[in-house]
């Protein structure tokens, strides 16, 4: 196969200031009732990348599990890669691509830790093994095999039974964006993109302009 020939073009809907929401939160939370109504599957996977100890960019899928107007939040070990680069530079980057909607997101902004409350509360939500997995996974850690990984997993559970506390190394992060792109596919490759940008880094208004494709 030729994969210079692969090709799609895009025609499913349009992106007008009009329609925009002024601010984009409000029209993040549009974009992603369209995006739950419409079962796109796993519509809160996301891109993040941030930046690795080599001075380097790198990247992986996580779940959104909340956001407001204070940020996007989601959940990880605190000691893993990302865990890491974050702790050395909290810049990062999530980007949702909703292929069966023709739309992406870029949301650029600084991380933080949520409080351990917010932790704590998220949680027991998760299913018995996600939980003691975040126990017996070693996140971004090199293993000699799979065995190890259920070896530990066999000694959480018999060390926790059904109900594990959460682990001090595992919580929640929270993107405060500064800059959020919408991006809607058109044809001919003239998308529309409207980016939203605070007008200062302390300021709660938020500016909106249009790029070019």
């Amino acid at each position: 196969m030729d994969i210079t020939l692969l090709r799609q073009e895009y025609a499913r809907a349009t992106l007008n200031e009009a329609d925009a929401a002024t601010e984009p939160f409000a029209q993040f939370s549009k974009w992603f009732d369209e995006a739950l109504k419409s079962q796109v599957p796993v519509p809160n996977a996301m891109t993040l990348a941030t930046i690795a100890d080599s001075g380097g960019p790198t990247a992986r899928v996580v779940l959104l599990k909340e956001f407001d107007t204070q940020g996007f939040v989601f959940f990880t070990n605190y000691d893993s890669r990302k865990g890491r680069d974050l702790a050395r530079n909290p810049r990062a980057v999530l980007l949702f691509f909703w292929a069966e909607l023709e739309r992406q997101v870029r949301i650029e902004g600084t991380v933080s830790k949520v409080s351990e409350a917010e932790s704590d509360a998220y949680y027991p939500t998760r299913p018995l093994g996600s939980r003691l997995g975040a126990w017996a996974s070693p996140q971004s850690a090199v293993l000699p095999d799979r065995a190890v990984l259920e070896q530990r997993l066999a000694e959480m559970t018999q060390r926790f039974g059904d109900n594990p506390p959460r682990p001090p190394h595992w919580g929640g992060y929270r993107l405060a964006p500064d800059s959020v792109e919408f991006w809607q596919g058109r044809t001919s490759r003239l998308h529309d993109r409207l980016r939203y940008h605070r007008n200062a880094p302390d300021s709660v208004a938020w500016a909106r302009e249009r790029l070019a494709p």
